[in-house]
């Protein structure tokens, strides 16, 4: 679910064949590398990903092919996708007997987008009874979301790779949300809400596949914007966190592929911009 919220035959495809001979309704794959050199010229490599696809978008390239082949080590948000224990986990944080009614969470002019998307979710106000709005906010991302996870980006990356670090854990994510204040957790339902509405999923793909940083960019800055607590949790926070973990592979000499979800990439607080401000060299090559 938390994937869902927040993108290896032979290579990087999805499909036993070139996604460049398949027609699609999609982009043409362009989604944005970065490559970082430090000092003493020690490298790595940043792809920003998506955690869940639809069957028919294809994005690899040959020159991501060529350049996750040159790396040492593949660096991702969660390393074991397929943790033991992840739904028992997330049942434990998550209930709260007593919830009041999910709509009465959100600020009476938020009501009527949220609304929308529990109906168009397939489920009800009473669902929510004992689920707080955090995962509330997620199993309803999920239930609407146009991508599978099994397409996700990521997990193909780690299929291919021959050593795989985590730059976080399943459980550290979850705590992040259950620690969020009750204004917060609001506050997520209604951007889920406002941005399933806006059929922004959709937009946000399409930027990526072309490699439009601009696009990405505004859409994740739309989505933070009345929550700064949101924001520094689930992005800067991070961001500054993951900065410093790739900095220390670089500078080891472990050439790191380091792959996490594409809004994190992006602005003046994504990864590109703090590993710059760290004093490392970050092109961008697609």
């Amino acid at each position: 679910m938390i994937r869902a919220f927040l993108v290896a035959l032979g290579g990087l495809w999805l499909a036993s064949c070139s996604p460049l001979e398949r027609e699609s309704e999609w982009p043409d794959a362009s989604p944005p590398i970065w490559e970082i050199t430090g000092e003493d010229g020690q490298q790595g490599w940043l792809f920003g990903t998506v955690h869940a696809l639809p069957d028919e978008v294809y994005w690899g390239t040959h020159l991501l092919d060529d350049t996750f082949e040159n790396a040492g080590v593949l660096v991702v948000e969660v390393a074991d996708l397929d943790a033991s224990g992840g739904q028992a986990l997330i049942a434990d944080l998550s209930a709260t007997p007593g919830q009041p009614p999910l709509l009465q969470r959100v600020e009476p002019s938020e009501r009527e987008v949220v609304e929308q998307l529990v109906a168009d979710a397939d489920m009800h106000d009473r669902d929510f009874s004992e689920t707080e709005t955090w995962a509330a906010a997620l199993m309803l991302s999920g239930a609407v979301r146009i991508g599978d996870p099994a397409n996700g980006v990521d997990r193909e990356l780690i299929a291919a790779a021959d050593e795989v670090i985590g730059l976080e854990g399943f459980a550290a994510q979850l705590v992040m949300f259950d620690r969020l204040s009750e204004e917060a957790q609001s506050d997520l339902l209604h951007n889920v809400a406002r941005a399933h509405a806006a059929n922004s999923e959709n937009g946000m793909l399409r930027a990526w596949l072309s490699g439009d940083d601009a696009a990405l960019d505004a859409q994740i800055n739309a989505a933070m914007a009345d929550s700064p607590e949101l924001r520094r949790i689930l992005l800067t926070d991070r961001n500054r966190a993951w900065t410093r973990q790739i900095a220390q592979l670089i500078e080891q000499g472990r050439r790191p592929f380091v792959a996490v979800g594409a809004g994190h990439t992006v602005g003046n607080d994504g990864v590109v911009a703090m590993l710059r401000e760290s004093g490392f060299t970050v092109e961008r090559i697609q």
